[in-house]
């Protein structure tokens, strides 16, 4: 219903999302405006009555995110992101934590979908990256749904965010709703934020430790 209403109303737009690339169609951000579009976001969460599911839109204009809205309707929270202009839950500001200290700070992760042994070992290994006697952050949450996520480092709920093996989809509304809450957002490889293909890492600006950890 959303790309179908989006498709009427803008028909000269392009569509990313979950459904397309599974009908085959090509996963490729271009400089046309592309609607990146998760309309459930947290499928599993869903189906056990997990209250951390969302519809995820993002706007994406010559392959930069200008407009990024997570709603989860469970909850009632509306998270909104204008490149340039903040970021917003239910119409008021937000910001990140600011934190500075590992020690003391929230790791947020996700394990996926995918049980490959070689993804999951590499998932354990990161998080062992941070739950270890040398280099601990304060706890680690997993919540089953990227963009909620990234919705909780933008408020300051969490400090930090990595996932291997995001989609596009999953991220993109997140990413510049973070950015727009003073945080940053790259991946592994250093680069700010590649939106396709690679692990994403998102935080305050504080903590670019975290990266140096990943590497």
């Amino acid at each position: 219903m959303i790309i179908s209403t989006l498709r009427e109303k803008f028909p000269t737009h392009s569509f990313i999302g979950e459904e397309s690339a599974a009908a085959g169609e090509k996963v490729e951000l271009t400089d046309n405006p592309t609607w990146i579009i998760d309309p459930v976001d947290g499928t599993t969460n869903f189906v056990h009555g997990f209250p951390f599911v969302a519809v995820s839109i993002a706007l994406s204009v010559n392959k930069e995110v200008v407009v990024g809205v997570v709603y989860n309707a469970i909850l009632d929270q509306m998270f909104t992101g204008q490149l340039g202009k903040g970021a917003f839950m239910n119409g008021k500001p937000i910001h990140v934590s600011g934190q500075e200290d590992l020690s003391q700070s929230l790791l947020i992760s996700e394990f996926g979908s995918s049980r490959d042994k070689e993804k999951m070992d590499l998932v354990f290994s990161n998080l062992g990256s941070f739950l270890n006697e040398k280099n601990s952050a304060h706890g680690c949450r997993l919540l089953g749904s990227a963009a909620l996520d990234m919705c909780q480092i933008a408020i300051g709920g969490g400090d930090m965010y990595y996932q291997y093996g995001i989609h596009v989809w999953d991220i993109a509304a997140g990413a510049l709703i973070i950015r727009e809450a003073g945080g940053v957002v790259w991946d592994t490889t250093g680069r700010n934020g590649e939106l396709c293909g690679t692990p994403q890492v998102g935080t305050s600006p504080n903590l670019q430790l975290f990266c140096t950890l990943l590497g």
